[in-house]
């Protein structure tokens, strides 16, 4: 079962696949796939309406060739982030693996469809590309006291892109990450949302991207410094998670800050992969 949203910027309604690939009209059940949603036990009612045929079947295949595929969850109230938690990737960009997870936020307005363009800023240079395994929140989550018990509060899990621009993030930061995390369009996410039950393993997914065919980043969530469970019960010591919270947890090496490859252009063409969670395919282009 595979949750998307389908429609114009702002205007997405929401849908299921089923495990036959049948694409349902998921309106009857909620108004989005949000954080309420969730919260209210969406997914099994979800798979409860899907097996008494409660749902309307739709045409479109939803791979984008028929309504414009939107980003799988609804904007979420927050966008936390997670630095360098592949130690090849802290390597690359010339730091030490980290000791405990670093965090920065992303702009919620950062979200967008797995299709969409990534615009570049006025006076950016420096643009790149992350790919990250996401993982959306289930259940209000603070003061968890174990990664077993976070896993709890996780609803599941989308792609997620990443995009940074390195002098704002490094040159222009004032010692914080997010000045080069924000621009509008800076996080491709989807084209799915799974639910966690239906993903064996967190920590052992295959993610790829690609900039105009060409392979850059080719890694396992296995080897993540700081696991899924970790990262959302350490997020929990210091703030509240809430239902519908986007958690990206941090990219392999392969991105163009590490100087072996060029920073994206208008006309570029990123593609990203996560196993089960789809592909991901954006133009970039000039704002």
């Amino acid at each position: 079962m595979k949750f998307l949203r389908l429609g114009s910027f702002s205007e997405e309604r929401p849908h299921v696949l089923d495990d036959r690939g049948r694409l349902f009209d998921l309106s009857p059940l909620t108004g989005d796939i949000d954080g309420a949603f969730l919260a209210g036990d969406g997914v099994a009612r979800t798979r409860a309406a899907l097996a008494a045929g409660e749902l309307t079947a739709v045409d479109d295949p939803a791979d984008g060739t028929g309504m414009r595929l939107g980003a799988p969850i609804a904007r979420p109230m927050a966008v936390l982030c997670i630095g360098q938690n592949y130690a090849a990737h802290a390597a690359e960009t010339g730091s030490a693996p980290p000791e405990v997870p670093i965090l920065f936020f992303k702009h919620p307005n950062t979200v967008v469809g797995p299709h969409d363009d990534v615009v570049i800023p006025r006076d950016a240079e420096q643009v790149d590309w992350e790919v990250e395994l996401g993982v959306v929140i289930g259940q209000r989550a603070s003061y968890l006291d174990s990664a077993e018990q976070a896993l709890s509060h996780v609803a599941g899990y989308v792609l997620a892109d990443d995009v940074s621009e390195r002098s704002f993030q490094k040159e222009q930061s004032g010692g914080q990450w997010s000045k080069g995390k924000c621009a509008p369009t800076f996080n491709p996410v989807g084209p799915w949302f799974v639910p966690a039950d239906e993903v064996a393993d967190p920590q052992g997914l295959r993610l790829r991207s690609w900039v105009n065919g060409e392979p850059r980043q080719d890694s396992s969530t296995a080897d993540m410094i700081f696991g899924v469970g970790e990262i959302v019960r350490h997020l929990s010591q210091y703030l509240t998670l809430e239902p519908g919270d986007l958690v990206i947890t941090g990219t392999p090496e392969g991105v163009a800050m590490s100087g072996r490859f060029p920073f994206l252009a208008p006309g570029d063409v990123v593609e990203m992969e996560i196993d089960g969670l789809g592909r991901q395919r954006s133009g970039v282009k000039s704002g």
